[in-house]
């Protein structure tokens, strides 16, 4: 059988693009399937696809693409195909319109599957009669404009079948649209199995992910989390996505004192890894359409904090079993429940242990073979009493217990070959050439305990071959070349178990190596790593593939020094790279307490002690202005992994900088003097999972006044290597 899904953009991040790559995946390995994006935004899909499916865009609109469609005369009008109230009518033009007529007029498709409002009215008039026609709901009926809601309520009575993501919005559809003979039900997203480690829930970290939108109450959350830290400080909130509320959120944050504690992580790929550093996962919303973010917490065995919300939590969460709901809108019965989990660890781990077990339900072969019933049922519907016919027309027996695990159709043969991902379908834009290109190898890499790193290599191209890890210094000429040794081949996992990111160039063995962390000591800076073939040289950069560092946020430094600290992490564009740092002593900041009037630095020395004289300087950059000091206390106790401070926990505030001769911003990098004659170490924050702390640690301005009578803003700030500095401004 032949199923086609269309799909808005296959090369976005979003919970639908993941939801259909993992449903697609998993029926591939059954039947013949295709994924059509109506937009190409990327050379491959972010969030990767499975290699057994065929992937056709059908507008391209990269504009360094030599297919790109922007300048064709039809982008310059209007679909009218698409309603103009949909949230994404302005991406569709007459173009979009050509090239989907062109596809569903000429697709040889047994079932297509429209995945958001515009398609699904697009599939309604226009899809092929021969083929069982499916529309997809992964929103709510109350959750669409009307224009929008009117159109595709339309649009379902001409569908074979309509599916919706919770059992709730299913009887909600079918209460509202009494008439249509068309078959409304509900199937949830299928939840893939994660390659990574599941959480130790040892950290202490909560984690929540989705969009920044005013539905997923984030806001509530924040404050949520501050009656949280008021309790337990030492708990921090990571918040992964992005979206309009970024900016909102961050005031809030700053608004409660959380800067310190509430962290904005931006947009990830590959969320398996985060879950796995979290001890307590969170949903906020207001409302949820099911809950992909639940089952991902799940399956890294992460207790689950949700608001009892429409439509999803609810219905994969049994409140005290595997999981924990509260009612909406309530920030105390938020903040109630996170302490239940925090500060019960046996809890955290019954409830971990039990939402593994839950989620198993949601399995990619389980969810699969709900819509191969589905199938079955409408073919059926068309031509009543011949369902077992239908058995036999997709090459299978149809027993009472469900569709048999695996098949190949009859008068088919093997699955036919798929051609390169990106290929263009003929009719429907111009194709692209179906060459196999050389393969690239791909590195998984994991920090363990010790926070050494081992690399393992995929390289389909050097099978038979000795292969080199080379790690290069990405501002010099420093490399270092370490042996890699061939693994024995993993045990095939079943099918229906594959991560939906694997790809069908994975090699039949790989080839690892074990980076020891400071031996030899590597200059600080960011390392590219590659795998050079031993026999004829042949280098080639690592892509990324799982990169797991849940392991460096429960890692204390305790060296006298050097400070050695190293970071694996993929780039912007998808490879492994290596960031490490290298220092004789080092300052770490845990603390940046600011306020109106006030602002100060908390931290820990490494490599060093604290003596007399020890103060906070502030150099200007430039020479643009006057350096300045401040005094520095010891502030004795314990560290965080309980052994005595002996003079390294420190305290100091900063001084009102002098006010800036000139408009504009005059910035302080600032460091430790530990001593009077001792030379001045760098303040910052290098420890942790984090590269780049720019963008994630962020703090607001504040007013100091200066003296006689005058005030600057000031606000402190991480650069690009992780260092603390401070800028200053006039007022105004």
């Amino acid at each position: 059988m032949k199923i086609t899904f269309l799909l808005h953009n296959a090369y976005a991040i979003g919970g639908t693009v993941r939801s259909t790559l993992t449903l697609a995946g998993a029926l591939a390995a059954r039947h013949e399937v295709e994924i059509v994006s109506v937009f190409r935004t990327a050379a491959q899909p972010l969030l990767g696809v499975s290699g057994d499916v065929r992937l056709i865009p059908l507008v391209d609109e990269r504009p360094d693409s030599p297919a790109y469609d922007g300048g064709h005369e039809l982008m310059a009008r209007p679909s009218v195909l698409v309603p103009p109230t949909e949230v994404l009518a302005h991406r569709y033009t007459a173009l979009t319109d050509a090239r989907l007529r062109a596809f569903l007029d000429t697709t040889d498709a047994d079932v297509l599957v429209a995945t958001r409002p515009a398609l699904v009215v697009v599939l309604a008039g226009h899809g092929p009669r021969h083929a069982i026609r499916i529309g997809q709901e992964h929103l709510s009926y109350d959750h669409h404009v009307p224009g929008v809601r009117a159109a595709q309520n339309e649009a379902i009575a001409r569908l074979d079948a309509f599916v919706t993501v919770s059992a709730r919005d299913a009887a909600d559809h079918r209460r509202r649209l009494p008439g249509p003979r068309t078959r409304i039900t509900d199937i949830p997203n299928a939840a893939p199995r994660p390659r990574a480690e599941p959480s130790d829930l040892r950290a202490p970290l909560v984690v929540a992910a989705g969009r920044l939108v005013p539905v997923k109450r984030y806001d509530l959350l924040v404050e949520a989390f501050a009656k949280v830290v008021a309790e337990r400080p030492e708990w921090r909130l990571r918040i992964h996505g992005q979206g309009p509320e970024r900016a909102r959120l961050r005031a809030a944050v700053a608004a409660h004192g959380l800067n310190d504690h509430v962290f904005l992580m931006g947009p990830h790929t590959t969320l398996e890894t985060e879950w796995a550093k979290a001890s307590v996962a969170v949903v906020s919303s207001a409302w949820e359409s099911f809950g992909m973010t639940i089952l991902e917490a799940m399956h890294a065995g992460v207790p689950v904090v949700a608001t009892d919300c429409p439509h999803g939590p609810g219905e994969i969460i049994t409140d005290g079993s595997d999981g924990l709901l509260v009612p909406p809108d309530d920030p105390d019965a938020l903040a109630t429940g996170l302490l239940r989990l925090i500060n019960d660890p046996g809890l955290r781990r019954t409830l971990g242990t039990a939402g593994r077990t839950t989620v198993q339900r949601y399995a990619p072969a389980t969810v699969a073979d709900r819509y191969e019933r589905l199938i079955a049922e409408v073919r059926g519907a068309r031509r009543p009493g011949l369902v077992a016919g239908l058995g036999r027309w997709l090459g299978l027996a149809v027993p009472e217990q469900g569709w048999p695990a695996r098949r190949t159709a009859p008068g088919r043969g093997t699955r036919r070959a798929v051609p390169e991902r990106g290929a263009r379908r003929a009719g429907a834009a111009p194709a692209a050439g179906t060459g196999r290109r050389p393969s690239r190898p791909r590195a998984d890499c994991r920090v363990d305990a010790r926070r050494d790193v081992r690399v393992a290599v995929g390289w389909p191209d050097a099978s038979g071959q000795d292969l080199v890890l080379v790690l290069r210094h990405r501002h010099g000429d420093d490399e270092l070349r370490v042996p890699l040794e061939r693994e024995a081949p993993e045990r095939e996992a079943p099918e229906q178990e594959t991560p939906e990111h694997e790809t069908p160039d994975a090699p039949a063995s790989r080839w690892t190596a074990l980076l020891r962390l400071g031996r030899p000591p590597l200059a600080e800076g960011r390392w590219d790593l590659y795998a050079e073939r031993a026999g004829d040289g042949v280098r080639r950069r690592l892509r990324a593939g799982l990169v797991e560092q849940r392991n460096l946020l429960t890692s204390e430094f305790t060296g006298a020094g050097p400070v050695a600290w190293w970071i694996p992490y993929t780039t912007k564009d998808g490879y492994l790279a290596l960031r490490t740092f290298h220092r004789t002593a080092h300052a770490e900041v845990t603390a940046l307490p600011v306020g109106e009037g006030s602002s100060a630095v908390e931290g820990v020395l490494h490599g060093a002690a604290l003596g007399a004289g020890a103060a906070l300087v502030g150099v200007a950059r430039g020479g643009q202005a006057a350096d300045f000091e401040a005094p520095v206390e010891c502030t004795g106790g314990r560290l965080p992994d309980g052994h005595p401070c002996h003079g390294r926990l420190f305290h100091g505030r900063v001084p009102s900088p002098p006010e800036p001769a000139a408009p504009g911003k005059v910035i302080w990098d600032l460091f430790l003097r530990p001593a009077t004659d001792a030379e001045p170490i760098r303040l910052g924050r290098l420890f942790g999972d984090i590269v780049n702390r720019r963008d994630t640690d962020t703090y607001p301005e504040v007013t100091l006044p200066t003296p006689p009578g005058g005030s600057v803003r000031v606000r402190f700030f991480f650069t690009v290597t992780n260092d603390l500095a401070v800028s200053v401004s006039r007022p105004g």
